[in-house]
């Protein structure tokens, strides 16, 4: 990891426990701005030490494209949690079907960039 990378990354960490102690939930109740500042700490903590030991470059830069996607997200929606992906009911076929794997194969590239570590973890 190279100087500026290692910057760039400390940067973010320090922008999101910045973020996290003026957070404001939407509603304005207590106990939700607690709870959601948590949620923001505890989520970047366990996030920046899961992938504190990667070394592959484009990794790295995948995960500083998604921590940056979802201060951006949070900060535009007023919510801290992962915007959820839908897709009609109808949009998977049977789970014995050929159809139903391209299905699964698209849905993981369709991915948003910001659901990615949010489905790593379930």
């Amino acid at each position: 990891m190279t100087t500026a990378t290692r910057q760039e990354i400390l940067g973010l960490y320090r922008k999101i426990f910045r973020l996290a102690r003026r957070w404001h939930e939407a509603s304005g109740q207590t106990e939700d701005t607690i709870r959601e500042k948590q949620y923001i700490i505890n989520k970047a903590r366990m996030l920046f030490q899961k992938n504190k030991n990667l070394t592959d470059s484009e990794l790295i830069k995948q995960c500083i494209d998604e921590c940056t996607v979802r201060i951006e997200i949070g900060l535009l929606y007023q919510i801290p949690y992962p915007r959820p992906i839908h897709l009609p009911p109808t949009a998977l076929s049977p789970l014995q079907s050929c159809e139903f794997q391209n299905q699964e194969k698209l849905r993981k590239l369709s991915r948003p960039l910001y659901f990615k570590s949010h489905v790593e973890i379930l």
